[in-house]
């Protein structure tokens, strides 16, 4: 593969170029994933070959050089389908058909410097392997038509238009716009013969395949490597030559030296591939190569003989190639060869024959490669050719450094295999450089594996129905993912998403080790032809039982998660693989350099002789007092205190050290040796010596920190072992240590975690500029978070149910929200308001509209989809014993303590929190709705929903909108009343709408989620720096290899020299390498390699390539010394006899372990129990149970339990964690809290004094598992210490070699049986056998049968059996009846007897002091006390009965029924306490308002929603009016019909419009079809016709034998004169008994009329705009040949009507600027009514404006520009008087803000009224606070005119005379407001200056003025009372100016364009 600046190899596409001959060899610089990037200059045309008269290119015999723009192709000549040149666009094509030997019509195209390969045919079977994908734009795009076969379907690639991959163009696997194609300047003639890998030829004439010779070969070897694979892979014929039996010498050499150069190419792998695979089966190698070899030693020519080292060469070098490509199937294939090459080369050594260093290195790597592979055969691990086996001189791999992390495009949809080396572990290695590269390779395939096998899995299988039923082996599949929401955590923003749990419902997600945190996912929306990474960054069970997970998205999918909205639907795909442990280590292994990786000597040479540390000396002292030491008062001998540490005679005896011998070598070589090796097997004590070697080194640390301070590192493989080790090292070390792991379950150790020292003593220590940064950030962050979580949290509710119709009103458009909310007849749902939805409704989700359709079942989606009525059993068990989840454990280790902290700020309940209560305000419906609360709110709504029909609702809410389905803009648009949508269309309607409004929100917080991401960054970097500093104080830093590698960058920064690795035979070889510096002097590993082994994610990995192989293992395989414990300190003999000598050879025991006590109640210490009970498989997490095994082990543990034993002394542990469930299910946690169940991997390290273990395998098939491991083996039987008991299937064990040793040992110490013997500790003598669960029912207390007969202290006899626990009986519960007196009446305790008896509670019965009733009363409390149960017989203050209890307060609101006077002057029964505290004003009357409208209807409001008279509610009757297309108008009365929303009928005899009847219809552009003998129309069909009618009759025959009555050309009526005579001739027009006259029958309907009357009627013009209708049924004339002219000219005319009812486009944009300017003009509007000026704003700015809206927009403008002015001038008035005025204002403004089409005649009037109504109350109460001294007789004016204005009832023509004539009195006395004149003054200015109204305006600060002429202005002035500015420009007033209605009552200005007709007073007088 590619390194940067070089060219391409490996990724060269499959299918260019080389499977059908063509001229151009293309590099594609394919880019996906950071695939390396060829620069390109844009627009200029890519280089080939940079000039190819420069390249020696020359073109070939029998081949033309065509130049087409600014390429060259070679093409055959015998092809005659030359390219075409169109314009700058080759294009051709050719069809055609290819057989094996056959192919026609090859064809290139060229698009802007583009090539497209095109040729028809079916493809043939192996053309399969060399399809790939699809170029355009910058890559080779080729397509073969035609039929495929069964095997193309895996040859499918991606469609590229416009450099982006379609479904998007979102996530990974895009190609590069720049990539460039170089050309090859030298190619081989036999490229060109169009040659693909089947051996099909594509040319003219079929072509045998050629037959290979020798001088065939002899000049293919002139031609480089890339040119010899086409040639050979292409055909048949390298088959055909290998397959014989018999060749020359010469031949066979010529072969070996064409192959082996053929394997060198590194462009074509592939054919290589093919190659090989031939020369895999051939007798070649078979019988010629290996007689070829033998041979050899015969030879007695010298000079044959000396040519042979060459040929040897190339035979090994050939022989490496075949083993590396197939690794499983050709090892056995080449072993006879490759024995008798070794004897011959043995052989030709002997004779003097010079074999070449080179050749001798080649052979020794071919014979390791060769052992490894055949002992891997051996132990039937090596299965199949999964990978490719690298080899050092491998030219063709991409430098590891280079290498993508994360799976590329290639890799997933990819079939080439992957190059990997083995991990040898009995050999050194090449160099640090291959070192490394096998390390990166094998653990980026560890992970990278799975995830790509698993998706050409689910690729190949994306057809498949059972789809979501399908298990899939490599990877986890999740379905319809969707990204809801960002979320803020301390590390930057992770996403909400959710996915489909309908197929995971089964999942344990407690247990299941699913979406763990750290494991990697993948998420496509396109079948993986692009996709986003991500990581799971939080996962909390409960929130994954509902389906979701947080997901944190790597640096490259991030920017693509801009265009992906809540209601994409992803699949997600998940790796088991800890990714992110992955990631550092490989990363790691990429920047590590050669040079600074520490003891290359050792780990990649081998090299066993070990040199001391460089820190020390021969005269280095060590003082190792410290570690003899138990106390502070003992003193040591000063001889102690200076060690010569390298001198052995100076090392302290054993028995100074307490240590045994092996501990004592194990401390000297880990002290003296730069890489110490300490194997410690189970109970040796290997912590122990860990710990002296720790104190050791830090007593002395000035030996190794002479140069600088840096602390010793401490890496383990588990949490558990890390607080072990650091909890030793605190006995001796109480500071300086710094704890990085997951989390601790270690108190001592909590102050020493990273996140604690950063917050207590750290802290002080750091710069105060880290304090200040880091808080500066943190605000800031938080400060984001808030803002970005309002828009999450909405984007988050979008997702919980139906959303209000409120939320949604923004995005719907106005006709689609006026028919929403217009369309129900039902008042009643207009009335609850708030507390019900329309869009419920609409939807078919209410109550109502279910009751209505549940007979018609609408709720029956998916009809194959049975939805069982899911009842949720109520579990109320008791609580069950916690067991340490598999998923928990795996993420303590995974979860790194500092950085889990997800959310710093705000705790996650109160997020949620948040969010549902956002939710219930939000939505219409939830989907997790309790029950009940979706229910109307009101009484007189019974509605009765059951809990099945409730489901039933939410199932279908939920099936909608999990939908992907929208309707598009355009299909929306054309919609009108969206009631009249089917359920279906209503729902793709909704989901427009929704995915409008989640888009509206995603945009907005965008911005912010970039800010939060580069703030979290640079808290990131914040905190390194703090670690660091923190790091950098320690003396020691306890880190797991998880740890370790998140860290790995300030380890690299802190350069430990001392690193002691614990559990190292646990840690994988690249997990250990990465966590040392170049400045490690001292490498200590401590571990047991024949315990647990590290664990790989590929069994092939693992078993083939050693991956699970640790550094620690491999070194002690290569004889690199170590010193192993061999005194265990832990198991009684009996136990330790089972692993040694079976496991370990030498492992004696200490004395200590003799001294243990035999275990109460069994009669044996160690016992093995036989069954042959199956097991149980769990399909989820592919575990095993045995319930028969659990029931046992439980029941054997609560044995123990009763025993006496602690729970803490027993632990269960069990080989499969779906054991664990089982067991857990069985114990209860009263009983069994403090026992401890493990799995045995996760037990490691741990011990306990009885270890009770279930094998769980038991099957027919004696299939062991990985019990036949035997590290897992060792581990699982050297836990316990004093007592092991153990059950399984010990016969099928026993065909394991191990399990058999371990068997014998049993049977010869007689603990493995049937059944184990129980002994009673009361009764010795009784013993028994149990050999199930059940068999423990005979010793149920734990003792044996027999009763205990213990005389309790109540004097009652123990009832249980015999039970060893408790024998003084001072825990037991007397369980008999108590029976003591408890009152002075004799009562009896009715309580157990262990009870305290308390108050007697027997009911008697007892007089209530208080009212005298009888009650019964508990025995101990008194009447006094007793709150009086009858009902309360008092009167209220109202005089009605109170409803409470007698014992209860009486109630102070009386919620008795009563009529009641409103303000309105209606009656209406209320509440009394309404009436009695007089709040009858804010009761809604409901009386019908029945006012007839002045469309001549009663209007259905009541007196509430009209207002009392003066806004009324729109008329909702039918409108029935007839439109021009003839339809029926379908909506509520309205002056002007709104645009037919019927299917238009209009059709031709060509084709039929599609269109809703309201649109434009498309003119047709087919030729007029009229014709007939005598004339033809020569016009289009939508054209008048240029013919005239023929008149001449009909000469054909009808079918019942007479002629036809009809006309020429004419189609034949289907009556006749003779058979359908009296109705043929029965008068219409007048002409039908005429003997001459003829018929025409109308298309439409059908009716037969006579031609010449209805010639007269069809042509007669009725000044009408509507098509003619047929005469007799009405129905309209749309088709017909006859009148086609008269039809045609009538829909022309209608279909201008329509134009003008859409409006000009022209005039709507106009209309549209000038109210913009007007708009943006009215300072006024906006400083008093902002959020309607920021409406209009919108709405004049939205994209679809007809001119009814625009008229709709300058009513609005206008009325709400009235209203703003009316409170700007409130300030003129006393504050006591502006209440009443704002909320008659808000009425107003409430009434405008109703949805609407367009005003009525009946709104314009109502508003008209009430607006002026307003300003004479205004103007009145104005005059009033300027004068102050009102005489008594205006004060009566003044409130008979306030009684009419503040009234409730409509303002009448009457009520405004009456107004104006108290105003008149009132002016007479007071001058008018604001204008400091009188009334009549007013009228007197008024009138001298004779303008018209609208000619008066006021400057900003209300001084009067008048603008003559036109009424606009046309200069600028100043005022001459204030100075400030007057006037204005270009008839457009000062926007600081306003009109001046108080002088002459105008409400706009006099120039000015009012829509609609808008009214001044005196028309406004005239309409009334």
């Amino acid at each position: 593969m590619e390194g940067p600046g070089q060219e391409p190899h490996a990724q060269q596409p499959q299918g260019a170029a080389r499977d059908e001959g063509h001229a151009l060899h293309l590099d594609t610089g394919f880019m996906g994933r950071n695939r390396n990037r060829t620069n390109n200059v844009p627009g200029q045309a890519p280089q080939l070959g940079e000039n190819l008269q420069d390249s020696n290119y020359t073109p070939l015999l029998g081949q033309r050089e065509e130049r087409i723009g600014g390429w060259i192709s070679k093409v055959p000549q015998s092809n005659k389908n030359k390219p075409r040149n169109q314009g700058e666009k080759a294009n051709s094509e050719a069809t055609g058909f290819q057989t094996k030997q056959e192919s026609e019509g090859r064809r290139m195209r060229y698009q802007g410097g583009q090539t497209h390969e095109m040729g028809r045919g079916p493809w043939n079977k192996q053309e399969n392997a060399f399809r790939g994908r699809r170029y355009q734009l910058g890559q080779a795009r080729e397509k073969t038509r035609g039929p495929w076969n069964e095997q193309e379907n895996g040859g499918r690639g991606r469609r590229y238009q416009g450099g982006q991959a379609q479904g998007g163009g979102r996530g990974r696997g895009q190609k590069n716009e720049g990539s460039t194609w170089r050309m090859q300047p030298r190619e081989n003639p036999h490229f060109y013969q169009n040659a693909t890998p089947g051996g099909a030829h594509h040319s003219k004439q079929p072509r045998q395949a050629r037959r290979i010779d020798y001088k065939f070969l002899e000049s293919l070897l002139e031609q480089d490597s890339s040119a010899i694979v086409i040639v050979l892979a292409s055909g048949s014929g390298l088959k055909e030559l290998l397959s014989r039996t018999t060749m020359n010498h010469n031949l066979v050499q010529l072969i070996c030296q064409v192959l082996q150069k053929a394997c060198h190419s590194q462009k074509d792998r592939q054919g290589v591939q093919h190659i090989l695979g031939v020369l895999k089966e051939s007798n070649f190698l078979r019988i010629c190569l290996p007689q070829y070899v033998s041979d050899m030693v015969t030879q007695v020519d010298p000079a044959v003989r000396h040519a042979y080292p060459e040929h040897i060469s190339n035979i090994i070098l050939l022989l490496q190639h075949l083993i590396s490509a197939f690794p499983a199937s050709s090892v056995q294939k080449v072993s006879i060869l490759f024995t008798v090459l070794t004897a011959s080369i043995n052989a030709l050594r002997g004779f003097g024959v010079d074999i070449t260093e080179e050749t001798e290195k080649n052979l020794d790597q071919v014979q390791m490669l060769m052992q490894h592979l055949q002992e891997k055969r051996r132990e039937g691990t090596l299965r199949a050719d999964k990978c490719a086996f690298m080899q050092p001189q491998d030219g063709q791999e991409k430098s590891y450094r280079t290498m993508n992390i994360y799976p590329t495009y290639d890799e997933i949809h990819g079939k080439e295999k992957p190059f990997l080396r083995p991990n040898f572990v009995f050999g050194r290695y090449e160099s640090t450089n291959i070192y490394l590269d096998t390390h990166f390779r094998l653990l980026r395939e560890d992970f990278v594996r799975p995830l790509r096998e698993g998706i050409m899995e689910i690729l190949q299988n994306l057809q498949d129905r059972n789809l979501r039923k399908k298990k899939f082996d490599d990877v986890r599949i999740y379905f319809d993912a969707r990204i809801i929401a960002p979320r803020c955590t301390s590390t930057g923003i992770s996403y909400k998403v959710e996915f489909d749990t309908q197929p995971l419902r089964f999942v344990q997600w407690q247990n299941s080790k699913r979406l763990l945190y750290g494991s990697l996912v993948c998420m496509s929306q396109d079948h993986f032809e692009t996709f986003l990474f991500a990581t799971v960054s939080n996962r909390n069970a409960e929130e994954l039982v509902n389906g979701i997970v947080e997901l944190c998205f790597d640096a490259e999918s991030q920017p693509l998660l801009a265009e992906v909205q809540p209601s994409d639907s992803f699949l997600m795909v998940e790796t088991t693989a800890y990714f992110e442990a992955y990631r550092h280590v490989l990363e790691g292994l990429q920047k590590m350099r050669e040079e600074d990786i520490p003891f290359q000597k050792y780990i990649v040479e081998c090299d066993a002789q070990v040199k001391e540390p460089a820190y020390l000396t021969v005269d280095t002292a060590y003082n190792l007092a410290p570690l003899v030491k138990t106390s502070h008062k003992e003193e040591c001998p000063d001889s102690l205190k200076s060690v010569r540490i390298l001198d052995s005679s100076q090392w302290l005896s054993m028995e100074a050290l307490k240590l045994d011998e092996s501990q004592m070598q194990a401390l000297n070589l880990a002290l003296t040796k730069e890489l110490a090796i300490i194997q410690g097997p189970p109970g040796t004590g290997k912590t122990y010596v860990g710990l002296k070697l720790v104190q050791a080194l830090l007593t002395n640390d000035h030996v190794w920190q002479r140069t600088w301070k840096c602390p010793i590192l401490i890496v383990c493989y588990t949490n558990h072992a890390l607080d072990q080790f650091l909890e030793g090292i605190l006995s001796f070390q109480n500071d300086g240590i710094v704890r990085i792991g997951g989390r601790s379950s270690s108190v001592a150790l909590h102050k020493f975690t990273l996140r604690e020292l950063k917050k207590s003593s750290y802290r002080f220590d750091l710069q105060e500029y880290f304090h200040r940064d880091y808080e500066e950030i943190t605000r800031e962050m938080r400060e984001i978070e808030d803002k970005l979580l309002e828009g999450a949290h909405q984007l988050e509710c979008t997702t919980y149910g139906v959303l209000n119709e409120r939320y949604l009103k923004p995005h719907i458009a106005p006709q689609h929200w006026n028919s929403l909310i217009m369309g129900l007849e039902d008042d009643e749902l207009f009335y609850l308001g708030s507390q019900h939805s329309l869009i419920l409704e609409w939807l078919g989700l209410s109550v109502s509209a279910f009751t209505q359709n549940a007979a018609e079942n609408i709720w029956a989606e998916n009809p194959g989809q049975q939805e069982g009525e899911e009842e949720e059993e109520d579990e109320a068990g008791e609580e069950l014993l916690k067991i340490p989840e598999m998923a928990d454990l795996i993420e303590a280790e995974r979860v790194i303590d500092d950085e889990k902290t997800a959310n710093p700020w705000r705790r996650k309940e109160e997020d949620d929190l948040a969010v549902h209560k956002l939710a219930s305000a939000m939505l219409a419906m939830k989907l997790d709705e309790e029950e009940g609360t979706a229910q109307p709110q009101q009484e007189t709504m019974q509605w009765e929903v059951t809990p099945g029909q409730r489901r039933k609702i939410k199932r279908k809410m939920k099936a909608e909108l999990r939908k992907l389905n929208t309707m598009t803009e355009l299909e929306a648009n054309a919609i009108q009343n969206v009631w009249q949508l089917d359920l279906s269309s209503r729902w793709r309607l909704y989901r427009l709408w929704l995915k409008t409004y989640q888009g509206f929100i995603r945009e907005d917080i965008l911005r912010l989620e970039e800010q939060y991401q580069e703030a979290a960054e640079r808290l990131k970097r914040q905190k390194l720096q703090q670690d660091l500093y923190i790091l950098n104080k320690a003396r020691i830093v306890g880190m797991t290899t998880t740890g370790a590698a998140k860290y790995r960058q300030i380890l690299q920064y802190i350069e430990p020299r001392i690193v002691i690795v614990e559990e190292a035979a646990e840690v994988l070889e690249a997990h250990t390498i990465t966590t040392l510096s170049k400045n490690c002097q001292h490498l200590i590993l401590i571990g047991d390699h024949q315990q647990l082994q590290p664990s790989a994610n590929v069994y092939d990995l693992a078993k083939n390539f050693n991956l699970e192989v640790s550094l620690f293992e491999r070194l002690i395989k290569v004889d690199f010394p170590f010193v192993c414990l061999k005194y265990q300190h832990r198991m009684r003999p009996e136990i330790a006899q089972l692993i040694s000598p079976h496991i370990y050879k030498k492992l004696e025991n200490h004395p200590s372990v003799l001294q243990y006590e035999n275990i109460k109640g069994v009669s044996t210490n160690v016992f093995f129990v036989e069954h042959k009970v199956p097991e149980q498989e769990i399909q989820e997490g592919k575990s095993h149970q045995n319930p028969h095994e659990a029931h046992f082990v439980v029941e054997l543990c609560k044995y123990f339990l009763c025993q006496g034993y602690e729970p803490s002394q027993i632990t269960i542990l069990t080989t499969y964690t779906g054991q664990l469930f089982c067991l857990q299910k069985l114990m209860p946690a009263k009983i069994f809290q403090g026992v401890k169940v493990h799995v045995v991997d996760k037990y490691q390290g741990e011990e306990n004094d009885i270890i009770l273990l279930s094998l769980v395998r038991s099957n027919k098939e004696e299939r062991p598992g990985f019990l036949q491991i035997p590290n897992r083996i060792c581990v699982a039987l050297s836990r316990a210490k004093k007592g092991l008991y153990c059950i399984g299937n010990m016969r099928m064990l026993g065909k394991v070699p191990l399990w058999n040793e371990i068997i014998q040992t049993l049977e010869k110490n007689g603990h493995i049986g049937q059944s184990l013997e129980l002994c009673c500790q009361n009764h010795p003598e009784t013993k028994t056998q149990v050999s199930t669960g059940q068999d423990f029912n005979r010793v149920p207390e734990g003792g044996c049968t027999r009763p205990c007969e213990f005389r309790l202290s109540c004097g009652h006899v123990c009832t249980r059996a015999c039970h060893p626990y408790d024998p003084e009986h001072k825990k037991y519960k007397c369980l008999k009846p108590c029976q003591k007196v408890v009152c002075a009446d004799g009562h009896r305790c009715p309580k157990s007897c262990y009870e305290r008896c308390g108050k007697c509670m027997v009911k008697v019965e007892k007089t209530i002091s208080k009212c005298g009733h009888k009650q019964m009363v508990p025995c101990s409390i008194p009447e006094w006390k007793f709150e009086c149960l009858e009902p309360c017989q008092r009167k209220l203050d109202c005089g009605h009965t109170c409803r409470n209890f007698c014992g209860q307060q009486c109630t102070m609101k009386c919620p008795e029924q009563v009529t009641a006077t409103l303000k309105c002057g209606h009656r209406q029964e209320v509440f009394c306490w309404i009436t009695r505290m007089g709040c009858e004003e804010t009761v809604k009357c409901k009386s019908k308002c029945s006012v007839t409208l002045a469309c001549g209807h009663v209007c259905s409001g009541s007196c509430h929603t009209c207002f009392g008279g003066r806004f009324h509610e729109a008329c909702n009757s039918p409108c029935k009016a007839v439109l021009i297309c003839s339809h029926m108008c379908q909506e509520p009365c309205t002056t002007e019909c709104p645009p037919c929303q019927q299917e238009c009928q209009n059709y031709c005899i060509h084709s039929k419009c599609k269109k809703k009847c309201g649109e434009s219809c498309v003119p047709c552009a087919e030729p007029c079809e009229w014709q007939c003998q005598h004339y033809q129309c020569t016009n289009l069909c939508s054209e008048p016709c240029n013919r005239p009618r023929c008149n001449v009759p009909c000469d054909k025959m009808l079918d019942c034998g007479h002629p036809c009555v009809g006309l020429c050309g004419e189609p034949c009526p289907k009556k006749c004169l003779v058979c359908h005579h009296e109705e043929l001739t029965e008068i219409f027009f007048g002409f039908e008994d005429d003997p001459e006259a003829r018929f025409v029958q109308l298309e439409d309907c059908g009716h037969v009329f006579e031609s010449q009357g209805l010639d007269h009627y069809m042509d007669e013009d009725d000044d009408v705009v509507k098509l003619k209708v047929c005469p007799s049924c009405q129905t309209p004339i749309r088709k017909n040949l006859r009148y086609g002219t008269s039809v045609k000219r009538q829909v022309e005319e209608i279909e201008r009507v329509k134009q003008k009812i859409q409006g000009p486009a022209q005039e709507i944009e106009s209309d549209r600027r000038r109210l913009q300017e007007a708009l943006a003009q009215n300072v006024v509007l906006k400083r008093n009514l902002p959020l309607k000026y920021t409406m209009l704003e919108k709405k004049l700015k939205a994209s679809a404006v007809s001119t009814k809206s625009i008229g709709l927009i300058e009513n609005l403008l206008n009325f709400y520009k009235r209203v703003a002015d009316l409170t700007d001038s409130m300030k003129k008035i006393d504050e006591y008087e502006r209440q009443g005025l704002a909320e008659r204002l808000d009425e107003v403004q409430k009434w405008l803000d109703k949805q609407r089409i367009s005003f009525s005649g009946q709104e314009l009037t109502d508003l008209q009224s009430e607006i002026q109504r307003l300003t004479y109350l205004l103007s009145l109460l104005a005059r009033c606070k300027a004068n102050r001294m009102i005489p008594t007789n205006i004060t009566e004016e003044i409130n008979s005119a306030r009684e009419i204005l503040e009234g409730t009832k409509k303002f009448t023509e009457e009520d405004e005379a009456a107004v104006k004539a108290h105003l008149n009195n009132i002016n007479a006395s007071l001058p008018v407001s604001g204008l400091g004149i009188s009334e009549a003054e007013r009228v007197q200015i008024v009138s001298a200056i004779g303008c018209p109204r609208g000619h008066w305006f006021k400057c900003k600060n209300g001084h009067i003025y008048v603008i003559g002429e036109c009424g606009g202005a046309m200069q600028r002035s100043t005022c001459p009372e204030c100075h400030e500015v007057i006037g204005g420009t270009n008839h457009t007033l000062e926007s600081s100016n306003s009109l001046a209605p108080e002088m002459d009552g105008a409400t706009h200005a006099a120039w000015s364009d009012i829509a609609n007709n808008m009214l001044n007073f005196e028309d406004l007088h005239r309409l009334m």
